[in-house]
């Protein structure tokens, strides 16, 4: 899926660096940059926030193709990795890797099931989805935005594997094993009940501090028995003298 190459992202070469300058960078819209790969050298520039965010939450998320805007210079990039401020949500950094339309690339694509399964519907199954993404390889203008499959037919015990996905391989390459399950319908997992016999016996078992309280007063008492045998032996012997 060809997709738009006329995103065009504002950037501007960054010589200061720093956490203050980051800072103020922030709040004038712009946040800190790399752009690196392909032939070209690593540069460090600023880039416009609310254009890298746009980028970010749409349809095509980090796989989107754009232009950098160097001053004039178009350069074709892709957001290779980004963080943002845990409380905010705010862009504090971003990477940028320079794409060659003519050289193929591997990214990974989000992967969307849709459909009730039948299991689930039928069987009082659950549908667990275990890998959301696959890796593919093919050329920049041909990353699909996203493989979307209908998983109504699944039934209990039936599995969705990569080599399921709806993949045009004139254009991609699955690299993903193609045997790695990506969804299933598994059983619901239940908790055996007790019979009802052991659950009484468990009810009539005293707690473990209970148990061990009454074992330190059979043992109180017994030593205080032996403590009355013994003053008795003792007033015996003294009688006797």
């Amino acid at each position: 899926m060809a997709q738009n190459q006329q995103i065009v992202v504002e950037g501007a070469p960054r010589s200061d660096r720093g956490k203050n300058e980051a800072r103020r960078l922030r709040q004038t819209g712009q946040v800190p940059a790399v752009l690196y790969g392909g032939k070209g050298e690593a540069i460090t520039l600023t880039v416009n926030a609310k254009q890298v965010g746009a980028i970010l939450r749409s349809a095509t998320g980090h796989n989107t193709l754009f232009q950098v805007d160097l001053k004039g210079k178009h350069e074709p990039a892709i957001v290779k990795d980004w963080q943002v401020d845990p409380v905010t949500g705010r862009l504090l950094h971003v990477d940028l890797l320079r794409i060659a339309m003519d050289v193929r690339m591997r990214v990974k694509v989000p992967v969307h099931a849709f459909g009730e399964p039948a299991g689930v519907k039928q069987q009082g199954g659950v549908f667990e989805v275990v890998y959301r993404e696959v890796e593919v390889e093919c050329l920049p203008g041909d990353i699909p935005t996203e493989f979307k499959v209908d998983v109504s037919g699944l039934m209990l015990g039936q599995q969705l594997h990569a080599k399921d996905l709806p993949v045009d391989t004139a254009k991609v390459k699955l690299i993903t094993e193609g045997d790695r399950v990506l969804a299933h319908v598994v059983a619901l997992r239940v908790e055996e009940e007790k019979p009802a016999e052991a659950v009484a016996t468990e009810a009539a078992t005293p707690a473990e501090p209970e148990v061990i309280k009454k074992g330190k007063k059979e043992v109180e008492g017994e030593e205080a028995a032996e403590g009355e045998a013994k003053a008795e032996k003792s007033d015996k012997g003294e009688k006797k003298k």
